[in-house]
């Protein structure tokens, strides 16, 4: 039986997708957005997130680490992120919660009796089950896999991606789902790569090969007022053309992830203008006016 790498459950998620939710996170993205608000799920490799402002220094770490990555000398607790191999040990004896595992192998069959118990919720509230990640697509056999055990029990399912994925991937999770919560960042390739590190005419074919197929979208744009905020227009034009698109969801930018970064030993890239209301407002109507429905 196939596994994933997973790094967060989140239930009764209520912003991925229609209704009560839970969504599924798995490790590992192509893109290196400079704005990521889940850095955790950029590398496909479980890892420890380490937040020196929780630690007691309390040594438990310390005795339980099978490759001595802890140390504290004169009250100081050290990590060597080298060293580490995620076995998870350490997270499951600090006394602060300040180290936290990101990434867990884990069955379809163990998703599946997770994410299922909360149906009647989903009946109720016409939600469903997300898959997000990092970017999901990158372990799509693995979804498709556990997609078609939710769709077998009469469970909605949902799939948010980045887009940047091969067309075989698209097509290995096509039928058992009803929506794909798609990212549109930028419709000018060239701005795409300064934000993401990647160009989007793979995302842009992705979209129209979705729409060509029959499939549902519902689009999601991260407004970050440093890259897209020019984008919104030429983004409005062509959505307009696809049948595919339900609907648009405006995301303003946030730089709450910021000590994820400093936990993971990862250069912090999130920039320093934070969207207005002003500024959410005019990308919505911009969007209404080319006739999509906002939300």
């Amino acid at each position: 039986m196939k596994t994933a790498t997973v790094f967060e459950i989140k239930r009764f998620a209520i912003h991925d997708g229609d209704g009560i939710r839970t969504t599924v996170f798995f490790k590992g993205c192509p893109l290196k957005c400079v704005w990521c608000h889940n850095p955790e799920g950029i590398s496909p490799k479980a890892e420890i997130g380490y937040y020196a402002h929780k630690c007691k220094n309390c040594g438990e770490c310390v005795s339980v680490c099978p490759e001595k990555c802890h140390k504290i000398e004169n009250g100081i607790h050290a990590f060597d992120r080298e060293k580490c191999i995620a076995c998870g040990k350490c997270q499951d004896v600090c006394l602060g919660d300040a180290l936290k595992l990101y990434g867990k192998e884990m069955t379809s069959d163990e998703l599946f009796d997770i994410v299922s118990e909360d149906k009647l919720f989903y009946e109720q509230s016409g939600g469903g089950v997300t898959l997000s990640g990092g970017e999901c697509l990158m372990q799509s056999d693995f979804c498709a896999e556990l997609l078609l055990k939710l769709k077998s029990v009469g469970i909605s399912t949902a799939v948010d991606t980045s887009g940047f994925v091969t067309k075989r991937a698209i097509d290995t999770v096509f039928p058992f789902t009803d929506i794909f919560l798609y990212d549109i960042k930028a419709f000018d390739s060239d701005v795409h790569k300064k934000a993401t590190a990647c160009p989007n005419e793979i995302i842009l074919e992705n979209l129209a090969y979705i729409n060509s197929l029959g499939g549902k979208a519902e689009i999601r744009i991260p407004y970050v007022p440093e890259f897209n905020a020019g984008e919104i227009e030429k983004i409005a034009k062509y959505l307009s053309t696809l049948e595919c698109v339900t609907k648009v969801r405006v995301l303003p930018y946030h730089n709450y992830a910021a000590s994820k970064y400093s936990a993971l030993s990862m250069e912090n890239t999130l920039p320093e203008a934070l969207p207005t209301d002003g500024e959410i407002e005019n990308a919505k109507r911009i969007l209404r006016a080319h006739g999509l429905e906002v939300i």
